[in-house]
């Protein structure tokens, strides 16, 4: 049982560069968004649910593993959530 849990988590944290670049790709258009604005765009973020959806859509994968990945991606502290709903990178990600 624990070789399977450990091969999971394996295969969970295979996704994080994949997971990663697609937030990414999501955080530039909102830092775009607020260039346009002129407003400081170190205030994007995007919501949690949109983040399931690209993963879903661009990786070809069900809705509930992304949302395992997301959530393994909080807990190894590669990004952070503002209230529940809204996800940043997170720039301390040695802490």
């Amino acid at each position: 049982m624990q070789t399977n849990l450990s091969n999971q988590q394996q295969i969970i944290q295979s996704w994080y560069e994949p997971a990663l670049k697609t937030l990414e790709d999501l955080l530039e258009v909102r830092k775009q968004n607020l260039r346009d604005q002129k407003r400081d765009e170190n205030n994007a973020a995007v919501k949690r649910d949109e983040f399931m959806y690209a993963l879903s859509v661009q990786h070809r994968m069900p809705i509930f593993h992304a949302g395992q990945i997301i959530s393994s991606l909080y807990r190894a502290k590669r990004i952070r959530y503002l209230g529940s709903t809204f996800i940043q990178m997170n720039e301390e990600g040695d802490k």
